[in-house]
C-alpha cells in the first residue's frame, strides 16, 4: 500500500466517522428537545409524537455504539429506524395540516395529533422538526454508505 492510498484510507475514515458522530448528535439533540418538550415545557406527547421518539431515541445508542470503533454496519441498524420514523414524522405533519381525515386520526381526547401547541417562527411546528431530523440523518447515512462501501463486503470494521 503506497503511502497516497493510506492517506485516502484515513481520509474517508475520518470524513466517515464525522458523519455518524453528525447523526449521533442530531438523535440526541432531537431526543432532548422532545424530551424538554413534555418535561419541562408540559407539552403532551400524542400518540404520533411517540412513535415518533420509539424510532429517535435507540437512534443516540445505535449511532454512539457505531463510532467505537467505527463500524460501517451501523447503517444496517439505524437507516431503517430512521426511514420508518420518517414516514411517521411526514404522517403527523399531514395530519397537522388537515390533509388526514379525523377517521384516520389515530390521537385521542387528551392529547390530538392535530392541534398545534408550538409553532417556532410562525411556520415550524414539531412534526415539521422531526422530519428535518429524520431526513438530515438519513442523508448523512446514506453518504456513510457510499463512502465506505470501496472498503469491500467483508470488511465491517473500518481500518485505523
Amino acid at each position: 500500500m503506497n503511502e497516497a492510498s493510506v492517506k485516502q484510507s484515513t481520509g474517508n475514515d475520518q470524513a466517515g466517522w464525522n458523519l455518524i458522530f453528525a447523526c449521533w448528535i442530531l438523535a440526541t439533540v432531537a431526543t432532548l428537545g422532545s424530551l424538554f418538550f413534555s418535561e419541562v415545557m408540559g407539552l403532551k406527547p400524542c400518540v404520533l409524537c411517540w412513535w415518533q421518539r420509539i424510532f429517535m431515541y435507540p437512534l443516540v445508542v445505535i449511532l454512539l455504539v457505531g463510532m467505537y470503533p467505527l463500524d460501517r454496519r451501523v447503517v444496517r441498524y439505524a437507516l431503517p429506524l430512521a426511514v420508518i420514523g420518517l414516514a411517521f414524522a411526514f404522517y403527523h405533519y399531514l395530519v397537522y395540516s388537515g390533509y388526514i381525515p379525523e377517521s384516520l386520526q389515530p390521537c385521542d381526547q387528551e392529547a390530538s395529533c392535530a392541534e398545534i401547541d408550538l409553532e417556532l417562527f410562525g411556520f415550524i411546528t414539531i412534526p415539521m422538526m422531526s422530519i428535518i431530523s429524520y431526513t438530515a440523518i438519513i442523508v448523512m447515512l446514506v453518504m456513510f454508505r457510499n463512502r465506505t462501501k470501496q472498503n469491500g463486503p467483508n470488511q465491517d470494521r473500518i481500518k485505523e
